[in-house]
């Protein structure tokens, strides 16, 4: 970078993104107003060969891209959130830092170790919990009391029990659309956004994935996963898992459970990862994956519209977000990162142009570490 020119090397021009000689950009957000300086920008803005690039201010040069070596936490333990759910929860990094709350997929997929090597440990105070049904929170795979905006409330819990006043909020597929909720819920609690893999459970998604749309790429997992429902049920094969997923014969809801979770993890990486597709084998993994997932999507994530969180996005238009994209992540498609991009401008979006969906894809933890290297100045 060439102060106060946004250069960003070699490949492809972006000809629709025209800008006059002397445009200017906003290095941070209006709320800021003593720090609002400008720098004239290149008319020509590039693409780069492995991540592109769609941004509201400057290229801030970033040392550090490469996930952290494996720590171990400091301190966890259980909260009771409910008279039926209990959580499981985990601090590591620095006990001082600045507090960043991870929110997993799923919902239902559970944190792991590896989820804390996307922070600085020195840096940041790491939170990890499992959400509810999900990981080591009691009871598994439990559907009573499990909505959306019973996790919003649990975040604020756990965040009132550790005594932390606000934190960044990392989020990626499910999490992305949880990591929203939440700060549209409670903007003043969230001094930062890091996104990725952006779902927010609205219908044309769910058909994508769940309806056949993902099958025109892979049809030989999706034959599996239509398979095991009879012919006469494919109208809707969200409704005919459920009623599956929800047997009283408790094989009847492992073969489900099975067969959907191993949908996903078949189309979960741009290149096939067998460690990712074993994860489906695991009958107490899949049966919380895909039951508390299929519970989500059939109750439309317990929101009041189809375009809820792109409706609400003012509340948090002023919140630093950096959004990482794979360009082929069919699990939840560039489309979505794409509208919110459209509707939230001022958020930072990264496509990275050889991955899929997964957070452990080279170049998207690559993006994610960055993105929140990038943060230590903001937070």
């Amino acid at each position: 970078m060439i102060l106060g020119h946004v250069i960003i090397p070699h490949i492809y021009i972006l000809p629709s993104l025209s800008l006059p000689t002397h445009s200017r950009i906003r290095l941070f957000p209006r709320s800021l107003n003593n720090l609002n300086l400008s720098f004239p920008v290149s008319r020509k803005l590039a693409i780069r060969s492995m991540s592109d690039s769609i941004e509201t201010g400057a290229e801030t040069s970033v040392k550090r891209r490469s996930l952290y070596p494996p720590i171990e936490p400091y301190n966890d333990g259980i909260l009771k959130v409910s008279d039926t759910h209990t959580l499981y929860w985990e601090q590591s990094g620095n006990p001082d830092g600045h507090a960043v709350v991870f929110l997993h997929g799923g919902p239902g997929g559970g944190t792991s170790p590896g989820n804390r090597r996307f922070f600085d440990p020195e840096f940041y105070r790491i939170v990890l919990f499992d959400q509810r049904g999900a990981g080591k929170s009691t009871p598994h795979a439990c559907l009573e009391e499990n909505t959306t905006w019973d996790l919003v409330n649990d975040i604020e819990k756990l965040r009132e029990h550790l005594k932390i006043p606000e934190w960044l909020v990392f989020g990626g597929s499910w999490g992305s659309t949880l990591a929203l909720t939440y700060s549209q819920s409670h903007p003043d609690k969230v001094t930062g956004l890091v996104l990725r893999g952006i779902f927010m459970l609205r219908k044309k998604e769910i058909e994508w994935f769940y309806e056949g749309g993902a099958a025109a790429i892979y049809p030989d997992a999706w034959e599996e996963f239509r398979d095991l429902i009879p012919e006469n049920e494919r109208g809707s094969l969200v409704d005919a898992y459920h009623k599956r997923l929800n047997s009283d014969n408790l094989e009847t809801q492992y073969a489900a459970a099975r067969a959907w979770t191993k949908w996903e993890m078949m189309t979960a990486h741009l290149l096939p990862n067998d460690g990712n597709i074993q994860k489906a084998e695991d009958d107490k993994f899949s049966l919380a994956f895909a039951r508390i997932e299929n519970h989500y999507f059939v109750n439309k994530a317990f929101f009041t519209s189809d375009s809820y969180l792109l409706e609400n996005i003012d509340k948090i238009r002023h919140i630093k977000t950096t959004i990482v994209q794979g360009r082929y992540d069919v699990v939840c498609p560039m489309m979505s990162a794409w509208d919110l991009h459209k509707a939230w401008p001022e958020a930072e979006l990264k496509i990275v142009g050889d991955c899929g969906h997964s957070a452990n894809e080279p170049g998207i933890a690559a993006e994610l570490v960055a993105a929140n290297e990038k943060m230590k100045a903001f937070v």
